[in-house]
């Protein structure tokens, strides 16, 4: 069979081009029968087959953005979870019935501003989510007619709007955002 990572196509960055989006990572942990069971890094790279340094960064990757949790349980043993909601969080709705990994993600996207004009980015940011969860294949026009004008996040133009969510929209679970602009964003699901 000879070394698996010889046929792997690398791209510009001289990175795998086949990288594992983190919303695979999360998956992981949405699938579990016991939902409140941490996972190690063996659990994820086992259930993904990716090597465990590749394990190790996605679950670290997700850490910094609040999406998980962890915690050394030995020498040289970790363990991740997902980490309940607050009672109130931010910028949400009181009724997010999303997974906790999405309503993380949205809590944690990196978004512009502080205060209040935050909390109204990540609402905008939620609006987008759900639009897209509603109608799984649409355009960056598409957004801008349907989500912007209610709400715009105090950005004047639909533009500023889309150049500061459209980043935040393609880390969140389940969202396949298209290769070329101009192209077809979709909902995989999550």
């Amino acid at each position: 069979m000879g070394d698996p990572t010889v046929d792997r196509r690398r791209n510009e960055h001289g990175q795998y081009a086949d990288r594992i989006p983190l919303d695979r990572v999360l998956a992981v942990f949405e699938a579990r029968e016991d939902r409140a069971r941490p996972l190690t890094a063996t659990d994820v790279m086992e259930t993904l087959d990716c090597s465990r340094r590749t394990a190790h960064n996605k679950l670290n990757e997700l850490v910094e953005r609040g999406a998980l949790e962890t915690r050394k349980v030995g020498a040289r043993s970790r363990v991740w979870w997902v980490p309940l909601p607050e009672e109130s969080t931010p910028g949400l709705p009181e009724s997010d019935d999303r997974p906790v990994a999405v309503s993380a993600a949205i809590r944690n996207a990196d978004l512009p501003g502080s205060g209040p004009t935050l909390e109204a980015r990540r609402e905008a940011l939620s609006a987008a989510y759900d639009y897209l969860t509603e109608y799984p294949e649409a355009k960056k026009a598409d957004f801008l007619r349907d989500v912007y004008h209610d709400h715009s996040a105090g950005y004047e133009s639909a533009e500023g709007w889309w150049n500061a969510i459209q980043p935040a929209l393609k880390q969140l679970p389940g969202v396949d955002p298209p290769k070329e602009r101009g192209h077809i964003w979709h909902f995989l699901g999550g």
